[in-house]
């Protein structure tokens, strides 16, 4: 079974910024998409960002152009970049993974993090107004 580990997560002031990390497997790092979805408690969970196995990359429209999504190969770990945070955004965030061998653009790209297999234990970020 796939282990994902975030980090990263915390309180911030609206404005501010947070670089949440995901640590994975070489094999995930390389041949899984990944992606990130948020989630408070009770509520409906929100993919945010997903990166494919060549890079292409998708955004919540909430968070387009603000958060960034890449990952380091040689690191094993994805990341999300997270700029000009508003309370909004506060949520617990999970790094999420799966095997799409035909790309995310046929799945519905964002909308596949919705089905993706392995997840996190989740990292909580905070923005204070």
């Amino acid at each position: 079974r796939e282990r994902l580990v975030e980090s990263g997560g915390g309180s911030v002031q609206a404005g501010g910024s947070l670089r949440l990390s995901c640590a994975a497997s070489e094999y995930a790092i390389n041949n899984y998409a990944m992606g990130w979805f948020r989630q408070v408690p009770g509520r409906i969970s929100e993919a945010v960002a997903a990166i494919d196995t060549d890079g292409t990359t998708y955004y919540g429209d909430s968070v387009k152009g603000r958060f960034t999504i890449s990952k380091d190969r040689p690191k094993k770990t994805m990341y999300l970049q997270m700029n000009g945070l508003r309370p909004e955004d506060s949520s617990v965030y999970y790094c999420a993974a799966d095997y799409r061998p035909s790309g995310l653009s046929v799945l519905g790209g964002l909308e596949a993090v919705d089905h993706f297999g392995y997840t996190g234990q989740g990292t909580q970020v905070t923005v204070s107004s």
